[in-house]
């Protein structure tokens, strides 16, 4: 036992609130100094900058260099090849369902399938079928489609299977390879997707000399009829003899033009996943993509959802995805298609398919069941490499984390007393201050951007703007709330070492100084605590993406244990070292820096179609959800670096920094130096003659200007002139979407219709019985052969639709979804498609009353003509070149003819 003075603390004694007093003897020497070089942290804050754009520039646009015919040879893959293909096709102009254009370009991929027939290794069989689609519905449940049933007709197809001569058991098996020829109306589709289009029978021609070893064949689908809402695919999975032998469905789309085409969805079976990763030369995947799709964050759909929820396949799905602004724009065009961004996706899917198709495991991957219950996690490194592992493996390294993370805790704070404990509790407030404020700044900046710009949404043109606008008050917001928050720490820490005064005899400056090195500390610890909150959230609600959770917990808290821990009482503290943030953050920054980048431009270009019912949402709303995913990247991945900067003279370098850059941010916007809109990245506006019958009188005819990019219409309105008015009181139904503003003129707007164009909805029948009631009704839609129809289910329990002309029937009755209390009928066809049909309604109970409110509607019909009237042509003339139209399945074409019956017809 060791003899104490009994002048001498007893330092082995704990004082009342849990804390053990530190041994005078060893620190009453000690000089505590709570300072950090200004210079290291702005070094710092260049080096995360530097390092995240490297990141981005390596893994999204380092693009291979294309290759030419002569230097791959038969069997490889020539960029230089595939963009005649591109060039043939956007030749032609948009090429929608049912346009002449459309029809030239199926022949013209006919025509390259048939000489990829001829040039073919001996021992490789080429079957080439233009397959004619009869008519048919798609419904699809989930997604932008519920309370929808799509129905089409007289869609072509171009189907190429190639196989191996002599056998017939590969013939039975069978890889499909998928993608569309047709446009929307508004656009060339060079991205989307006749660069797909091209990829394939590149492809296709270069499979074609590899297949004799195959032990699967590879099927290439053309389709049309998927800007119509995935018509093409579920044709073809529907109703081709071929489809039954498909195992494995791989789709080719594009949300923008070019880049590194990436994997956005895949599975449900994880075997297509973890194959393309073993082979690909270039991979490149973000889980994260896949979860925001699901979700619904992202409303858009492909042809992968056809082959999920029809047939039941596996397998991946690609887009190209730069430059997401000009998606069903004109300027989805060639000489915006980055060279490389072909020979990328096209290298990697040679070496996937030549892999997968020589697999004797295909046949087997629809029949694992167990496997769906077990998704691959997976993302990419750097384009370089690709990290795939199951949900299975993620659960025992997500419990094992979170066990251990909350024994670290748990233990830090039982030993270290209430202390701990109102310590972890001011960080944590930190965390919230930091959040609180972030998104303070960076949101108010949302809500004055309408009224100082001429756009609400004014960085469209220039991506980079958001950097000033938004990322400099909402890292100054953040640094504002974590600094408070650590000013309050600092108090604390420094009052409880003033109640230990009487066993520590240390100066004033010195416990000050102690303090705010301790508070330092918490602030870092702090971050590892939000990342652990996460992790938990994610973990329990099976959120693929939920690895960088992990990694941002991990990687810096192992650092932190590995350089600064220590389990000695008796320390002073010192300023956490540069190189623990240098080594925990490293790898964090190196598997998302890129990809939080890359979401930001994604988000960017969407604000161009962000209001999908025209003057639905505030003008600000799209901005709000911009600044929101900027405050919380800057709070999530940047919570670390923040914690250095308290004990630095670079808090005011970087404030006025910040304060500089928004500023001049904020000049550009309200001067109008740098546009909104250009002629290359444009506003999307639509452009309608509309007939309106809905009044039952005389046809109302007028030209309808609205635009899905948020913002007044102002600006285009002086430079067109033709008498425009713009507002909100003329708010049109277009039955798919309500257009609340708009712009209008009626001035000759009679000429290029006649009264026979208008489509008609006659009751032939209305029978009631004490049961039921059964309402028969003819629609003939005159030229259109695509028109939507809304139902008002509050009436109708069921329906089912007839072909006119011969009688098939095209919707059978059946529990059908609804949504806001419409089912809506979108249809499509080509030239060939019926305009007669019948309508058989049965009513609800609720249905049958006869006394309704006189003006409520039971259907609701727009028609749609591809047809210029002179009126709409003089517009579409004087639209200005930072204008260009906008198409999508619900969008009306230049003529749209508006129809409705009303419950008390």
């Amino acid at each position: 036992m060791r003899n104490r003075s009994k002048n001498s603390p007893d330092t082995s004694k704990e004082t009342s609130d849990g804390v053990k007093p530190v041994d005078e003897t060893k620190i009453k020497n000690v000089v505590v100094t709570a300072k950090r070089s200004p210079y290291a942290v702005l070094a710092l804050f260049i080096l995360v900058i530097h390092g995240i754009w490297a990141v981005h520039h390596y893994q999204f646009e380092n693009l291979p260099e294309p290759l030419s015919a002569d230097q791959v040879g038969k069997r490889g893959f020539s960029e230089e090849s595939a963009m005649k293909h591109v060039k043939a096709l956007t030749q032609l102009g948009p090429h929608p369902v049912g346009s002449d254009a459309l029809e030239l370009g199926l022949q013209y991929v006919l025509e390259e399938a048939e000489k990829i027939k001829t040039t073919a290794h001996w021992e490789v069989d080429v079957d080439v079928d233009l397959f004619h689609a009869s008519s048919g519905a798609n419904i699809l449940v989930s997604g932008l489609f519920k309370g929808k049933t799509l129905v089409y007709s007289d869609l072509k197809h171009v189907v190429l299977r190639i196989s191996p001569k002599y056998t017939s058991e590969e013939v039975d098996s069978a890889i499909l390879v998928s993608s569309h020829i047709d446009t929307v109306f508004s656009a060339e589709g060079a991205g989307d997707c006749s660069s797909c289009v091209a990829v394939m029978l590149e492809l296709a021609r270069g499979i074609s000399q590899w297949a004799h070893g195959f032990k699967n064949s590879v099927i290439f689908l053309f389709n049309t009829g998927e800007e119509e809402g995935l018509n093409g695919a579920h044709s073809f999975i529907t109703q081709h003899p071929w489809s039954s032998s498909i195992h494995m469905a791989i789709d080719l789309e594009a949300m923008g033009i070019g880049g590194a085409s990436a994997i956005f969805q895949a599975g449900p079976n994880p075997w297509a996943i973890e194959n393309y990763a073993l082979v690909a030369k270039y991979p490149s995947g973000q889980i994260l993509a896949q979860d925001l799709f699901t979700s619904g964050v992202i409303k858009s759909a492909t042809d992968f959802q056809v082959y999920k929820e029809v047939a039941g396949l596996s397998g991946l799905d690609f887009a190209y995805a730069d430059n997401t602004a000009v998606y069903h724009t004109k300027n989805d065009k060639l000489k915006l298609l980055k060279p490389g961004s072909l020979q990328h996706l096209g290298e990697n899917m040679l070496a996937f398919l030549l892999h997968t198709a020589s697999s004797s495991q295909l046949t087997k991957m629809a029949s694992n069941d167990k496997s769906q219950h077990d998704p691959a996690i997976y993302f990419d490194i750097l384009g370089t490499y690709m990290v795939v592992f199951r949900q299975s493996l993620a659960n025992m390294l997500y419990n094992s984390v979170i066990m251990q993370s909350m024994m670290i805790w748990g233990t830090s704070v039982m030993m270290g007393g209430s202390t701990s404990a109102i310590s972890l509790a001011l960080s944590f407030f930190s965390i919230l201050l930091m959040w609180i404020f972030s998104l303070s700044f960076s949101i108010g900046v949302a809500f004055i951007l309408p009224f100082i710009s001429s756009s609400p949404v004014p960085f469209i043109s220039n991506p980079w703007l958001v950097g000033g606008l938004f990322l400099s008050p909402a890292f100054l917001g953040a640094l504002t709330g974590q600094h408070i928050g650590y000013l309050l720490l600092q108090k604390y820490i420094f009052k409880k070492m003033e109640n230990l005064s009487l066993s520590l005899s240390l100066s004033h400056v010195v416990k000050q100084n102690w303090a705010k090195l301790e508070a330092e500390r918490w602030l870092y610890k702090s971050g590892l605590l939000q990342w652990l909150i996460l992790l938990v959230v994610g973990h329990y609600f099976k959120v693929g993406s939920s690895y960088f959770a992990l990694v941002w917990l991990v990687s810096p808290a192992f650092a932190y244990g590995l350089l600064e821990a220590t389990l000695s009482p008796n320390r002073a503290p010192k300023a956490l070292k540069t190189i623990t943030l240098i080594f925990g953050l490293f790898i964090p920054f190196l598997i998302s820096g890129g990809m939080f980048v890359r979401l930001a431009g994604t988000v960017v270009g969407m604000g161009v179609r962000f209001d999908r019912n025209p003057g639905g949402n505030p003008e600000w709303l799209g901005s709000l959800l911009l600044a929101v995913y900027i405050s919380a990247v800057v709070c999530l991945s940047l919570v670390y670096l923040l914690s250095y900067i308290h004990i630095s003279g670079a808090k005011k370098f970087i404030a006025i920094g910040s304060f500089i850059v928004f500023g001049l941010s904020l000049t550009s916007v309200i001067s109008g130096i740098i546009p909104p809109f250009t002629e290359d990245i444009s506003r999307a506006v639509n452009v309608v003659h509309v007939v309106d019958t809905s009044a039952n009188k005389e046809p109302s005819s007028y030209i309808s200007l609205f635009s899905t990019t948020p913002g007044k219409l102002t600006k285009e309105i002086e430079h067109i002139g033709e008498g425009f008015e713009c507002g909100r009181e003329k708010v049109i139904d277009f039955v798919t979407f309500t257009a609340s503003y708009s712009c209008w003129t009626e001035g000759n707007s009679v000429n290029g219709w006649s009264k026979s164009d208008i489509p008609t909805l006659n009751v032939e029948n209305d029978n009631s019985t004490t049961d039921e009631r059964l309402t028969q009704v003819t629609i003939d839609t005159k030229e259109s052969t695509r028109w939507s129809l809304a139902i008002n289910t509050n009436k109708i329990e069921d329906f089912r639709l007839k072909d006119g002309e011969n009688g098939e029937e095209l919707i059978q009755t059946g529990t059908k979804s609804s949504a806001d209390g419409w089912h809506i009928i979108q249809y499509s066809g080509g030239k060939n498609a019926s305009r007669r049909f019948g309508l058989t309604l049965y009513w609800g109970k609720n249905g049958t009353q006869v006394e309704n409110d006189e003006n409520e509607l039971l259907l609701k019909l727009r028609t749609d003509v591809d047809r210029l009237t002179p009126k709409v042509k003089r517009v579409l003339e004087k639209l200005p070149s930072w204008c260009s139209l906008f198409g999508k399945s619900t969008s009306p074409h230049t003529l749209a003819f508006i129809s409705n019956l009303r419950v008390n017809f």
